[in-house]
């Protein structure tokens, strides 16, 4: 191999690790209890989320002020509660991944 295919290939293991890491994390917060990544649940998908805010600057830190406060009527009837068990440094860090998707 090519040292361009190396570092490409190496490039794509540590993303595809970061973001397994991260949907882990969603998982242990018990934010796929209502979101999937794909599709609607409860909640929407993280990627609807993502193609929503996208561009703009704002977005992540917007979402960790969603995820900690709660939101109401911005994607329909239901509201999405506080989530007083994800402390700061992982709600930044799942509003950094939604924004990836």
């Amino acid at each position: 191999m090519n040292k361009i295919t190396l570092i490409a290939a190496a490039a794509l293991i540590s993303l595809s690790g970061s973001a397994f890491a991260s949907q882990q994390l969603a998982q242990s917060k018990a934010c796929m209890s209502c979101h999937q990544v794909a599709k609607k649940v409860v909640g929407p998908a993280f990627q609807d989320v993502a193609k929503k805010y996208k561009g703009d600057a704002q977005a992540e830190a917007h979402l960790v002020g969603v995820i900690k406060n709660g939101s109401k009527g911005v994607w329909g009837a239901v509201p999405m509660a506080k989530q007083p068990q994800v402390n700061d440094a992982d709600a930044a860090a799942l509003a950094k991944w939604i924004m990836s998707l």
